[in-house]
């Protein structure tokens, strides 16, 4: 990656994630009808604003925290705060946009969990779950041994890049699935490429590079966290002073 300031990148990436929301909103207001709460077509437009906002752009911004300058100085706890409180956020967007899936399916007697999208999708959330959890448990719960969250520390930053990667592919796969079923049948087919297909393919590109960018940003090593850092850096959040 070129040797940029952190800052200026991270304010590219978050309009970046502005314009990724921005579009799929657009697109599900614009050529899908809207949105609803009553289990109807208009209710299952929630399920890639909520995934795309939750699984993608806030679960990066999460990942992100640790590489603001202002988070190398003083005690780590705001930082713990923010991070986990991020996360928290994006789950619970996905299990709304969970809820409004399944309540489609279910009210037009859809199947559910027969396609590829659905299946890397339910794992990402699966293994997203199971992340949180233990990095609940390891950093923030004061019964964590130092050793242990040491251990736990390289594995937990693997599956988050990993977790964001599946969520990407999750959101691209979950496009061309609904391009697939929606451009039939009295409309513009697909192949021959309608306005809508162009948008939400461009849709498709935009998340891909911000997923990149993230990774990409967690993978260089001057934008990372030196690890001598704060004296509360390993200690529990539950314990850390205020």
């Amino acid at each position: 990656m070129l040797d940029l300031p952190f800052l200026p990148f991270c304010a590219f990436l978050g309009g970046l994630g502005f314009v990724c929301v921005a579009f799929v909103s657009t697109w599900c207001q614009h050529w899908r009808g809207g949105f609803a709460l009553d289990g109807s077509a208009q209710m299952f437009n929630w399920h890639p604003v909520l995934m795309v906002t939750g699984m993608v752009v806030l679960y990066g911004a999460a990942a992100l925290v640790y590489r603001l300058p202002a988070a190398w100085r003083g005690p780590k706890f705001p930082w713990k705060v923010l991070h986990g409180t991020l996360a928290l956020a994006a789950f619970i967007l996905t299990v709304l946009g969970l809820v409004a899936v399944f309540r489609f399916h279910n009210d037009h007697g859809t199947p559910n969990m027969y396609s590829l999208h659905s299946w890397l999708g339910l794992a990402t959330v699966l293994l997203f779950s199971c992340q949180w959890l233990a990095g609940f448990s390891a950093f923030l719960l004061p019964w964590a041994p130092a050793w242990l969250r040491a251990l736990y520390k390289p594995v937990h930053v693997f599956f988050g890049s990993t977790i964001l990667m599946l969520s990407v592919a999750s959101c691209v796969s979950g496009i061309n699935e609904k391009l697939f079923f929606s451009l039939k049948n009295g409309t513009t087919e697909y192949s021959r490429l309608p306005a809508e297909a162009v948008f939400a393919n461009t849709l498709g590109l935009l998340i891909l590079l911000f997923g990149v960018l993230v990774v990409g940003a967690l993978a260089k090593p001057s934008w990372r966290r030196p690890d001598a850092d704060s004296p509360d850096s390993c200690q529990p959040l539950l314990t850390a002073e205020r």
